[in-house]
């Protein structure tokens, strides 16, 4: 049902008893449809939700006055009031009961034509460190602000349709719960015909919210949309301090954060993050902060879009942000939190085919290497940097070509996938993006760089996709993909100035990568894509350090992956093992003759496979004897046959440092396979140790049994603290597997 406002915004005012009826009648129409919400959902004990999935679906509720809306799943609460605007005064952790709102702000914030609005929003809170419920009634809207017109409720629709058919995934299920939109329409007789969209979506099983924000134009002009701010939330503050800065404080940690806009090759999301803001709030009185500094004024947006041009009957949709809820201060919990909500609104990045980075010459050495992974096991061959592969080029000789080689890959059940470069290399003075300090080409995070929205960004752009659309390819690795650069030109038919230039970009770069999910396209990417639709990133490294010895190697790669996987799941990280020269080195540093190093080799792929990390392992082949080949094989078959509990989240044992063992040991609950624990000795003698193995987030409570190798049986009762005391022995410079059970 509409709400209907009268033409003069004082009339609302001098007759507010009239208008509050109105509301009261409208919201009741709104809400007839919903679960009324009694107080008992929310007093529910909740078990702990990472060990066993929790049974509580995502609603969304009315309250039994009718005057409030609340988001439920048995994880957290959100609540918010309709009337006289729409106003979040409640969001709660019901996992420890933290409140997380301690004032009442608008929904949203837009520019439109170089002005202003907020999108609902309620006024009149004098206190701003607490909010009671009761003083809610006496809240009044402003005349200015865009106001609740109606509501929709609907399940949750994927973000991408993501063609997971044929793809070695642990959770092929997209994400599910319920999403609820409020539609807003403002006063202003300038502004009919624009309508605001506010989306929250709920999830199932998980403590999280994502949100973001719609622009129709329906009137009969373009309009300029400046600064778009999605989030805007009154959030209680972390801790206090009379004297300090909102950068000097730390911002709250009961939520953490992401949105689908990252960019700049970091490889970590809160180094590439793009949109959080933690600001101080003047209105904030009370605060211990002398000077009213303390961060604890939420406001999302992207800093560099802040004027799109949005034409007639077009609609505008804003970045998507998730708001995911932390119970802990607890580093393993707080990764795990955050691997769990990747798995669930991202499924896509749990597929984690075993790949070969193939250096060919000739159409004959990627026959043979096919060849080669079918008869290891591999399930995936890219042709990597340095190869005789051209996906810019689009002929027919060319096309017809990987066609032919991407069908005999796929008649030996191998996937076939290419390299292909973007960023950091000089295009022309026409089409790499545009300094704005200097008005000349350059200025870029990689020096020169093209501009995506110049002819040959745009050219680039459907010349990949010509490629892949002719050629059956099933992965694209796109190396250099568009970082963040902007762009001071104003010739470029892609974007119209340095206002528009990054989200035009980020938006061409996003519509490929959804493009490509679409026909079923695996993506490596070296930067935070994956809520639009990568798969895989670096986990992170020096590529100069591949220079050094085949011994430093090993140890610096097992430091690398433990420091990675703190929040990343393994399938979302690559690593790297040169099996010919890469980046200096000499034959200390190689693999190459791979029959001469076997050792080497072994330990190598042990390690990457025992984290379920996938390395590129590069060079023309994958052996060079039967015997390379028969113990490459029995790694893939040892991983394969331990593939679930491997592609698990990680909790850290004990990170690498050359002088003692060290370990890693991946869980879940879920799994036959609770836990499966690598174990390392890079020690020149053998080693006995007597270590507490952490089992909690094994789900197992009282006892646990050990398989060295997994044949060799010790059952051992837990302790109180979920631990279990195992003693071990390995071999000098090796390392030893147990599967927990």
């Amino acid at each position: 049902m509409k709400i209907s406002q009268p033409k003069n915004n004082s009339f609302m005012f001098k007759r507010a008893g009239l208008w509050l009826l109105l509301i009261c009648l409208a919201n009741v129409a709104l809400a007839q449809n919903l679960p009324v919400w009694h107080a008992t959902l929310g007093n529910a004990k909740i078990a702990d939700w990472l060990l066993k999935p929790i049974a509580t679906k995502a609603e969304i509720y009315q309250s039994a006055d009718k005057k409030d809306i609340i988001l439920y799943n048995g994880l957290l609460r959100r609540s918010f009031r309709l009337a006289p605007n729409v106003g979040c005064h409640d969001f709660v952790n019901l996992q420890n009961k933290q409140q997380l709102i301690r004032s009442v702000k608008a929904e949203a914030r837009l520019s439109i034509n170089g002005k202003d609005y907020n999108i609902g929003g309620l006024y009149g809170q004098k206190e701003n460190a607490y909010l009671l419920p009761n003083w809610l009634n006496d809240f009044t809207a402003n005349s200015q602000d865009f106001s609740l017109e109606r509501f929709e409720v609907s399940p949750i629709a994927p973000i991408i349709n993501w063609k997971s058919t044929g793809w070695w995934a642990s959770n092929k299920k997209q994400a599910t719960g319920k999403t609820i939109t409020f539609y807003y329409h403002s006063g202003d007789g300038q502004l009919a015909g624009i309508r605001v969209g506010v989306h929250y979506s709920i999830y199932d099983g998980i403590p999280l919210i994502s949100k973001w924000l719609t622009v129709e134009n329906n009137s009969a002009s373009a309009i300029t949309i400046g600064r778009v701010v999605n989030e805007i939330m009154g959030m209680v503050e972390e801790e206090s301090a009379v004297i300090g800065s909102t950068t000097e404080m730390p911002a709250p940690r009961s939520l953490y954060l992401e949105s689908n806009y990252a960019f700049n090759n970091a490889m970590r999301y809160d180094l590439s993050d793009q949109t959080t803001h933690w600001k101080a709030d003047s209105t904030y009185t009370s605060q211990v902060n002398y000077n009213y500094q303390t961060p604890c004024l939420l406001e999302v947006y992207p800093e560099r879009a802040t004027s799109l041009d949005l034409p007639a009957h077009e609609t505008f949709t804003s970045i998507r942000t998730y708001e995911l809820m932390m119970d802990s201060y607890d580093r393993e919990r707080r990764g795990l939190t955050i691997r769990k909500m990747y798995r669930t609104i991202a499924p896509w990045l749990t597929a984690n085919p075993i790949f070969m980075h193939l250096v060919s010459d000739n159409d004959v050495q990627v026959r043979n290497a096919i060849e080669q992974c079918k008869a290891t096991g591999y399930e995936a061959l890219i042709l990597s940097f340095g190869s005789h592969l051209n996906m810019e080029d689009t002929s027919a000789a060319n096309l017809k070509k990987w066609a032919d080689l991407a069908a005999y890959a796929h008649s030996n059940n191998i996937k076939l996938g290419g390299y292909s470069l973007f960023s950091s290399r000089k295009i022309s003075d026409e089409d790499d993006v545009i300094d704005p300090k200097t008005g000349k080409p350059g200025g870029a995070l990689f020096g020169n760089a093209a501009c995506y929205g110049s002819k040959w960004g745009l050219g680039y752009r459907d010349r990949i996709k010509k490629f892949i659309a002719a050629t059956g390819f099933d992965i694209w690795e796109n190396d250099g993909p568009y970082p963040g650069d902007v762009c001071a030109s104003t010739t470029h038919p892609g974007h119209k100035n340095l206002d528009d230039s990054q989200w035009k970009q980020m938006e061409i770069q996003k519509e490929l990568y959804h493009w490509l999910n679409q026909r079923g396209v695996y993506i490596n990417a070296p930067d935070w894509y994956f809520l639009d639709g990568t798969n895989k990133i670096g986990m992170g490294y020096r590529e100069v350090n591949f220079s050094l010895s085949r011994e430093e190697q090993i140890i610096l790669n097992r430091q690398n992956m433990y420091d990675c996987l703190w929040n990343e799941i393994p399938s979302m990280v690559w690593g790297f093992v040169p099996l010919t020269k890469y980046q200096g080195g000499g034959p200390e540093a190689i693999l190459e003759p791979l029959s001469e190093h076997l050792d080497a080799y072994t330990a190598l792929m042990m390690e990457y496979y025992g984290a379920g990390v996938q390395a590129c392992y590069r060079g023309p082949r994958l052996y060079d004897t039967e015997a390379t080949r028969q113990a490459v094989a029995e790694v893939i078959k040892w991983y394969k046959a331990h593939r679930a509990i491997l592609n698990s989240d990680l909790i850290h044992l004990r990170r690498a440092t050359g002088s003692d063992w060290d370990g890693i040991l991946h869980v879940n609950p879920q799994l036959k396979e609770k836990g499966l624990m690598m174990l390392y000795n890079p020690l020149k003698q053998k080693i006995t140790r007597a270590i507490k193995v952490p089992l909690y987030y094994t789900g197992l409570s009282n006892t646990a049994t050990f398989l060295e190798r997994g044949v060799k049986k010790t059952t051992l009762k837990l302790n109180r603290d979920f631990t279990a005391n195992l003693t071990f022995t390995i071999n000098p410079e090796s390392y030893t597997w147990f599967v927990v059970e």
